[in-house]
């Protein structure tokens, strides 16, 4: 049985089971879904905004069973590359408690896993109990033994449960881009992180070149709709190009968590200009 904690409407820890038949379920299409935290969305591209917390998890679990697989293919597995910079750009060590955030199905949280060992611990924190559920899935059967230091939270990004200085290291992975107060959530990484410690965020790419923009809607427009479209998912996939549009740019980041509290904020651009990360030590 995997557990997954939450707060419950009265502040309590709220606990859900998964049966055997619940896992063997998730594991027909094992995905992931990097932003699946509390956020907005856009369904359309007249840009009809998801606010209601319970259509977002509903989009969110509607999304979920082809995710993982259209990651790959649309990004021709570099995601996966990406994902591991992301941690290594954390420097988290042996023994060590982590957190993942937005951590959908873990992808990020199975490598911090590796990363700090069979002695630390990974925190797998995400809004969907779909996604949690095929992280759950994943970690049952995997052979790894340092797997077993995962534990997997379902619950809101901007009012996280944890006490103050919890945290050795932080990722967020295509999930602060899609937050519906960014400064807010900011805040709540900074208040969870250790002093020194480091947090990686990484997202899309809110390029100043015309170039990459362009490319970048290109692609959207001309493989990602269309690719989506052949799941049902099109509607769902719109929302991009205006989700970008309106994301930070890479100095606009690192502002953010300067102002935030943090030490020190790098913002690196990869994947061409098409992704960032951005690094900010408290």
């Amino acid at each position: 049985m995997a557990l997954i904690s939450s707060p419950s409407s009265n502040g309590h820890q709220r606990y859900l089971s998964f049966s055997r038949r619940e896992r063997e379920i998730a594991l027909i299409s094992p995905v992931s879904l990097p932003w699946s935290c509390v956020h907005q969305r856009y369904l359309s591209s007249s840009s009809i905004r998801i606010r209601c917390s319970n259509e977002r998890q509903a989009l969110f679990n509607r999304i979920s069973p082809v995710y993982d697989n259209l990651n790959d293919l649309l990004s021709l597995g570099q995601h996966r590359i990406w994902k591991r910079m992301a941690v290594s750009w954390t420097e988290a060590k042996k023994g060590e408690n982590v957190l993942d955030l937005c951590c959908g199905s873990g992808d990020i949280a199975f490598l911090l896993s590796q990363k700090v060992g069979v002695h630390g611990k990974v925190t797998g924190y995400d809004f969907s109990k779909d996604q949690l559920l095929v992280a759950a899935s994943r970690q049952h059967l995997s052979l790894k033994a340092c797997y077993n230091n995962i534990v997997w939270i379902e619950g809101d990004a901007l009012d996280m449960p944890f006490p103050d200085t919890s945290f050795d290291a932080i990722t967020v992975g295509y999930g602060l881009r899609n937050l519906v107060d960014r400064p807010k959530a900011m805040k709540e990484i900074f208040r969870v992180l250790k002093p020194g410690s480091k947090v990686s965020i990484l997202d899309f790419n809110k390029s100043a070149s015309p170039f990459t923009t362009s490319i970048q809607e290109w692609a959207i427009d001309n493989v990602v709709v269309p690719v989506a479209s052949n799941y049902g998912l099109a509607k769902e996939y719109k929302y991009l190009k205006s989700s970008i549009h309106e994301f930070l740019t890479g100095r606009e980041l690192e502002k953010l968590a300067l102002e935030t509290g943090f030490s020190h904020a790098k913002h690196y651009e990869i994947g061409g200009g098409l992704m960032g990360n951005l690094v900010a030590t408290r």
